[in-house]
């Protein structure tokens, strides 16, 4: 079995660009107030995800490991 990832969009600065709907398709969802929302808190690793992680012009999206807590993005400095 794979790892698992929890998702999550920080909506004090999603500005709603809709790059994680289009790497992400069926992943990602925008409210009414046009700011992003993961569709499942929890997911397969999934290289798309990342991708919509990785391409946030804002890096809104944190992506952990479920169960470890372990940061897969954004990379820790």
């Amino acid at each position: 079995m794979g790892d698992r990832w929890a998702v999550e969009v920080d909506r004090g600065i999603c500005i709603g660009s809709g790059m994680c709907l289009n790497h992400a398709p069926g992943r990602f969802a925008l409210d009414s107030a046009r700011q992003s929302r993961p569709v499942a808190p929890e997911t397969d690793a999934d290289e798309q995800v990342l991708t919509a992680a990785e391409g946030c012009p804002v890096e809104a999206i944190t992506i952990t490991l479920t169960g470890s807590g372990e940061v897969v993005f954004p990379p820790e400095d």
